[in-house]
């Protein structure tokens, strides 16, 4: 098998209509694909999706931000049980992270329009992301993310190790 890369991130959310209003007014995505619903049976959606019987995909639609990689976008209809989302410290949890040019004048843009920004940025001073700057960030729904940037080659960059990001080649 050869792998290519990650074609595509797939996350659940509360109202299509909202999150695709949030990546692209923060982060000036493009709906790539709009799938819509799928009344799909409940046989296939246990077996093939995983999720309990009478749930059904009310809303489908393919975002991509930058030159990163595809967001895919599900909002479900039917779930019996709504579980809050998973912080970042419980198996299962997870941000995604957005590479901007500067976070620091992005982390202020985002502070304006009222998106809601944790402490920082914070820049790494040593080690193996040496130089790299960060700040955590909240969707309206509580989908955590990231924005990170740096200048030039990070820490572990400098050992001659292959880039995480080619942008930055």
């Amino acid at each position: 098998m050869q792998v290519r890369g990650i074609q595509h991130i797939g996350v659940t959310v509360p109202d299509m209509n909202q999150a695709v209003d949030f990546f692209q007014s923060v982060f000036g995505a493009v709906t790539v694909m709009e799938c819509g619903g799928a009344d799909l049976d409940d046989e296939f959606m246990v077996r093939r999706l995983g999720v309990p019987a009478g749930t059904r995909i009310k809303d489908q639609r393919v975002i991509v931000c930058g030159n990163g990689g595809n967001l895919e976008l599900f909002e479900y209809s039917g779930e019996p049980e709504q579980t809050p989302m998973k912080r970042n410290s419980e198996v299962g949890g997870f941000h995604l992270a957005f590479q901007v040019d500067d976070v620091a004048a992005a982390t202020a843009r985002l502070r304006a329009a009222g998106v809601e920004v944790l402490d920082g940025p914070t820049r790494i001073p040593s080690g193996p992301l040496e130089g790299l700057d960060w700040i955590y960030l909240r969707a309206p729904w509580g989908l955590s993310l990231e924005l990170v940037s740096w200048d030039g080659a990070l820490g572990y960059e400098r050992e001659g190790g292959p880039k995480m990001w080619p942008v930055n080649s």
